[in-house]
């Protein structure tokens, strides 16, 4: 199993996060090359090398019209800020021609590459950007949906802004839909998130884990004033996840690593047991006394532990063909496993309980579905560890025709059996028991 871990002591920004996965990358010079192309409107990505207590990482500037988003933290001696390179794009349904203030950030660095767009590009790239959105989370999705990526790309980012636009309607008391945002933090963010998929896509890892996010302290300046760390609308995409707090003061965890990190991470914990491959480091702008990076490691690990949630209620006046019915939509929406047993219930009624297992990225969609698709008015929540092999899948080719082969290892073991589907699908088609189909199976299998 190919293991992707993020370790966020300093927290997490988008271009951090891009960083460290571009180190993890064969061929850095031509990702960039192929993403500036991908139709981002007045986009300019540079990747430097830089350096953070003594360690050699990647700083990636975004920069849209050469401006670039600045996390201001606000310091009651120094007002200034760190300048941390950021994608802090507070929205606003109220003042759209409010301005955020920027900063230039000049660096000595050595590039790894860089590309300066040509006039007329930048021209072309000014009409896309008035053509294909306005501001808004639906013209965001329009833009999106037009770059030159795969589907799967515009998935995952469609997936993450909405997790930041349904933060930042909840803070400023509206909906999505009249959220307006700022064009260069919404460019900027667009940016990173889009390279954070692209990148997730190409590194292909079976798992995303990370270690509890550390968001920081203090007080950070924006557009609406100062507000406290983590931001509000930080602090309401990261609800489920873990979280500290530790001295360091500013903003360690913005609203775009917050989403990358809620949207793509399967489990916050601690670094698990794999054979490390590769390390990348994304490195922040701001200087801390600790080292102000993402380290990502990507390697091969057998051994799948992970906390699952179980959703457990009482039934005792449904037919089984409407549990029947509910359990399948559970499992088509990405259930672990669901499975029933008869209970005993008041005044000498049979029921029958019904549990869901699921990851806790899902729990509140599967309570969602349970309470729709049953009669239960409550349901009950454990958390369990599990442990599971891995899984493979190949095909065998017999007399008889294709057959999948599921294979499972991990653990200090390793099994195998034929795909039933398949098995049972020969069997009707030629008039056999499913133990000659099997004994046909075993018999390709020696070959």
């Amino acid at each position: 199993m190919k293991v992707l871990y993020l370790e966020c002591n300093m927290g997490a920004a988008g271009d951090m996060i891009m960083a460290a996965l571009l180190e993890l990358h064969s061929n850095p010079e031509d990702f960039l090359r192929r993403f500036r192309d991908i139709g981002i409107p007045n986009l300019d990505i540079t990747a430097k090398k830089s350096f953070k207590c003594g360690i050699s990482g990647t700083h990636v500037k975004v920069a849209i019209n050469g401006y670039q988003e600045e996390s201001l933290d606000h310091n009651h001696d120094n007002d200034h800020g760190h300048g941390r390179s950021h994608d802090h794009h507070h929205h606003n349904h109220d003042h759209e021609n409010e301005h955020h203030s920027h900063d230039h950030e000049h660096s000595h660095d050595h590039e790894h590459s860089h590309d300066h767009h040509s006039n007329e590009h930048d021209q072309h790239n000014n009409e896309n950007y008035s053509h294909d959105h306005d501001g808004t989370f639906r013209g965001i999705g329009h833009l999106i949906n037009h770059l030159d990526v795969s589907d799967t790309v515009k998935k995952y980012a469609m997936g993450v802004y909405k997790l930041i636009a349904d933060a930042e309607s909840q803070v400023h008391g509206t909906t999505i839909e009249r959220i307006h945002f700022h064009e260069v933090g919404e460019m900027d963010a667009v940016a990173d998130i889009v390279g954070v998929c692209m990148l997730i896509e190409e590194l292909a890892p079976d798992v995303i884990l990370a270690s509890p996010i550390n968001v920081g302290s203090g007080h950070v300046r924006c557009s609406h004033g100062i507000l406290p760390v983590p931001a509000p609308a930080t602090a309401l995409i990261l609800r489920g996840v873990t979280i500290y707090s530790d001295t360091t003061k500013g903003e360690l965890c913005t609203p775009t690593g917050a989403a990358l990190l809620k949207y793509f991470v399967g489990k916050f914990c601690s670094l698990p047991i794999m054979i490390v491959q590769s390390l990348g480091y994304g490195m922040g702008s701001k200087d801390f006394e600790k080292a102000n990076c993402v380290r990502a490691y990507i390697g091969q690990s057998d051994a799948m532990i992970e906390d699952v949630t179980e959703l457990v209620c009482n039934l005792d006046d449904m037919t089984p063909e409407s549990i029947a019915f509910a359990a399948q939509l559970l499992f088509d929406e990405g259930a672990l496993d669901v499975y029933t047993y008869p209970i005993g219930m008041k005044k000498g009624r049979t029921g029958i309980s019904l549990t869901c297992m699921c990851r806790a990225s899902d729990r509140d969609k599967m309570l969602a579905l349970i309470f729709k698709h049953t009669t239960t008015l409550g349901a009950r929540e454990y958390v369990s560890r599990r442990f599971a092999l891995q899984k493979e899948e190949s095909v065998l080719q017999t007399r008889l025709g294709p057959v999948r082969i599921k294979t499972s290892h991990g653990f200090g073991t390793k099994k195998s059996k034929p795909e039933y589907k398949d098995v049972s699908k020969i069997a009707a088609e030629n008039n056999l028991s499913i133990s000659d189909v099997l004994g046909v199976i075993a018999g390709a299998s020696a070959r």
